[in-house]
């Protein structure tokens, strides 16, 4: 590990001179890559230069317990030691998460897709619930929202929304908010009391740019129709909705909610990529489909991944077994707890992989 620490710490220092370079200041790539690349090690490379720091006042102590010292003063160096080893035990821990693979994409900020499954107008409407809820957690991060398409449902629900969240992390956290989301409670269109169960779905992917996945327009078919409203009508006369076809392999995207039929088709683009990204993504996981399977999920939307009962106030995240009684807060976009929790077991479930390794 001390290795890899200061190999790190060398790359940090190296870099640190780069940025200082006239010719780097000078080239606007370079400069963003350097920039981006210290801004990574930045982290590990500060709790390294504080281990250092303990291990160098440890062995400072440990040297004075070998001196004459009074009882006091040799109290008071036993009590330093204490402190000290535990604050290398916590190094410790910390620079091991941080040394763990990151996700290539963690930093990338993402396109969200929900839709309501199972339960008809009840699960539209609950699919408008969860925007609302990522929407709000979004806010509270500092994090941008977007609506980039909404296919609104007769009841004022989602049959399917699609949005863009930017912001440094973005996908780290909400990247565990992938599968199915199932709501137990009493519809509003329910006049006998009953709870019902419907489910929405969500996907989350990350933001792909042009560079990553190249689509040619020798590859795509683009049409054109009139934008519309919650039942079908028609709110402009003009063809600005765009859809877009990707012909090798037939993924659609579509949107009307942009200005004009150019903002239609640079957002059908941005959510095609992103989706073409994500169909390579989880083939790439299917060829290791014999390893172990990660507790929170390969990010596969029919997978059940939490239940939102209403009634008992309750949210269960089933990846993990974790349930909060605290619903309200939580659709308010109260997260944090939820996606720490999952983020810590992702993180133990590395640890060991690499223990293993």
């Amino acid at each position: 590990m001390l290795d890899r620490l200061q190999s790190l710490a060398d790359r940090y220092d190296k870099l640190s001179e780069l940025l200082c370079d006239p010719d780097v200041a000078n080239d606007p790539k370079k400069l963003r890559d350097y920039s981006k690349e210290q801004s990574d090690l930045q982290p590990a490379y500060e709790a390294y230069m504080e281990y250092k720091n303990v291990i160098s006042e440890l062995d400072a102590a440990k040297a004075m317990l070998q001196e004459k010292l009074d009882d006091d003063m040799r109290e008071m160096v036993k009590m330093e030691i204490e402190e000290l080893e535990e604050r290398k035990v916590k190094l410790e821990e910390r620079i091991r998460v941080l040394l763990l693979p990151k996700d290539p994409n963690d930093d990338k900020n993402v396109i969200v897709e929900i839709r309501g499954a199972a339960g008809g107008d009840e699960a539209a409407l609950f699919a408008s619930d969860l925007y609302r809820m990522y929407t709000r957690y979004a806010d509270a991060q500092g994090w941008r929202t977007e609506l980039m398409e909404a296919n609104i449902s007769d009841l004022g629900g989602f049959k399917e929304v699609i949005f863009l969240v930017s912001g440094k992390g973005a996908y780290s956290k909400l990247k565990y908010e992938s599968g199915a989301h199932r709501v137990q409670r009493i519809p509003a269109t329910e006049s006998g009391g009953r709870i019902h169960t419907s489910t929405s779905t969500v996907a989350v992917m990350p933001e792909i740019d042009e560079v990553e996945v190249e689509i040619l327009d020798k590859d795509i078919r683009v049409d054109t129709f009139c934008s519309s409203g919650a039942g079908g009508q028609s709110v402009n006369t003009t063809k600005s909705a765009v859809r877009v076809t990707h012909i090798p392999t037939g993924i659609v995207a579509t949107c009307q909610d942009g200005k004009s039929q150019n903002d239609n088709k640079v957002k059908a683009l941005q959510v095609l990529r992103a989706r073409i990204f994500d169909i390579k993504r989880q083939e790439e996981e299917a060829k290791y489909a014999g390893e172990r399977k990660s507790k929170v999920g390969t990010g596969d939307r029919s997978e059940r991944i939490r239940t939102y009962n209403f009634p008992q106030s309750r949210v269960t995240d089933h990846r993990i077994g974790l349930t909060l009684h605290k619903l309200d807060q939580v659709m308010n976009g109260d997260m944090e707890e939820i996606i720490q929790a999952l983020t810590l077991t992702e993180q133990a479930e590395l640890m060991e992989r690499e223990n293993h390794a």
